[in-house]
């Protein structure tokens, strides 16, 4: 496997690990950010793109904008017409609100 592949995979099975182990927590602070949107109502792709997001936000694994922009841009390419924004407010308000590692 060429190297970058291997760095991908890495990356990919230490975001979902991650998520896994805090999926709790992540989810708290979802429901938090966007009380209008019980979880069993966010698309499940849009789900899934906010919990790596988050995941990162609230562990500090990358620089917040850096994390809503890839968000925002996997939102546009997999989501519905309007995942990209919806995925925007809810990431900006988390973002806004969440200090790294800060317990919830």
């Amino acid at each position: 496997m060429p190297q970058t592949a291997q760095a991908d995979l890495e990356l990919v099975q230490s975001l979902v690990a991650g998520v896994k182990a805090d999926l709790a927590r992540v989810d708290k602070v979802i429901t938090t950010s966007a009380p209008e949107w019980p979880l069993d109502r966010i698309a499940k792709i849009d789900l899934a793109i906010l919990r790596v997001a988050v995941y990162e936000l609230i562990n500090a694994k990358v620089n917040a904008s850096v994390a809503i922009n890839e968000a925002v841009e996997l939102a546009k390419e997999f989501g519905s017409e309007n995942s990209s924004k919806f995925v925007n407010g809810v990431l900006g308000s988390v973002a806004a609100s969440t200090t790294p590692n800060e317990e919830h």
